[in-house]
C-alpha cells in the first residue's frame, strides 16, 4: 500500500488518500465498513467518510444501501475499458486472438504485469472449459506461465516484490528458474492456482526489445502437444508485434 499521511494537505494529499482507499477496497471483501477502512488506511474517520462520499458521487465507489458498507463502483469499469482499448499491445493482438482460439481449440489470453499484479487484458474463450469459471481477471503472477515470463523479464525490484508475495514453496523454484524463464521462447506450466488450467505462454517483445506482455493459451489437457501450441503462439506474437511497431 502506498505511503500516506492522514494530515496530508492540498490536492496531492487528497488524491493520494483516495487512491489508498480504492486500493483497500480492491484488496478486501466486496463491501467494507467505514470504520475498517479508516483504521486500515490510518486516515481519520471524517476524512475517510468525506473521501468515500466524493468517490461515490463520481461513481468510483458504491455504497450498499442495506449495510452502508462501501465497495468499488461501476465507473471504474468504463475507465478500464477505455484504457485497455488504447493499449498498443491489445490493439495489435486483437486480429489474431479469434484465429488462435479456433486453431488451438482453447481459450487465448493476453497478460500484462501492472505493478505487482498480473492482469488479463483480453481473452477469447474456448468451449473446452467445462465447469471452470474465471473468478476474476487478476492472477497470482508466479503461478502461471504468462506471469513467470513477465516477472522473469522484469526489473529486479519487481521480481523481488513478486517473490515476497508468493508462497514459500514457490520461491525456491522461481529463484532457480528465473534465467530460464526469461530466455524461453515459450513456457509451459501444467497447472495454475485455484484450479486454473495449465498454460503455455510466449513473450510479446516490441521492436525495441521490451516485453509488453504475454500471449497465453490455456491447456486443460495434460496430454496436449505443448510444443505445437507454443509454436502457434510464437508466430502470432511475432506477427502482431511487427504489425504494432508500424501502427
Amino acid at each position: 500500500m502506498p505511503e500516506h499521511r492522514s494530515d496530508a494537505r492540498g490536492g496531492l494529499g487528497t488524491v493520494r488518500n483516495a487512491v489508498v482507499l480504492l486500493e483497500l477496497l480492491a484488496e478486501g471483501p466486496g463491501y467494507q465498513a467505514l470504520t475498517d477502512l479508516a483504521e486500515r488506511s490510518s486516515l481519520s474517520l471524517p476524512t475517510t467518510h468525506r473521501l468515500l462520499r466524493s468517490l461515490a458521487l463520481a461513481g468510483f465507489v458504491s455504497q450498499d444501501p442495506r449495510t452502508s458498507r462501501y465497495g468499488l463502483g461501476p465507473e471504474l469499469t468504463r475507465l478500464s475499458h477505455r484504457y485497455l482499448a488504447r493499449l498498443p499491445v491489445v490493439t495489435a493482438l486483437a486480429p489474431y486472438l479469434v484465429e488462435l482460439r479456433d486453431n488451438l481449440s482453447t481459450t487465448v489470453e493476453v497478460h500484462q504485469l501492472v505493478g505487482h499484479r498480473l492482469v488479463v487484458l483480453d481473452q477469447v474463450d474456448g468451449s473446452e472449459m467445462g465447469t471452470y469459471r474465471r473468478a476474476h481477471s487478476v492472477l497470482a503472477p508466479l503461478q502461471g506461465a504468462g506471469g513467470r515470463i513477465l516477472a522473469a523479464r522484469g526489473p529486479d525490484e519487481t521480481w523481488t516484490a513478486l517473490l515476497a508475495q508468493s508462497p514459500e514453496e514457490l520461491r525456491g523454484l522461481a529463484i532457480a528458474s528465473r534465467a530460464g524463464w526469461a530466455e524461453a521462447a515459450w513456457l509451459h506450466v501444467p497447472e495454475g492456482s485455484a484450479g486454473r488450467p495449465g498454460e503455455v505462454a510466449v513473450p510479446l517483445v516490441s521492436a525495441t526489445g521490451g516485453c509488453e506482455g504475454a500471449l497465453v493459451a490455456l491447456v486443460p489437457d495434460p496430454d496436449a502437444d505443448t510444443a505445437a501450441i507454443g509454436g502457434h503462439l510464437v508466430r502470432a506474437a511475432q506477427a502482431a508485434m511487427r504489425t504494432g511497431s508500424h501502427g
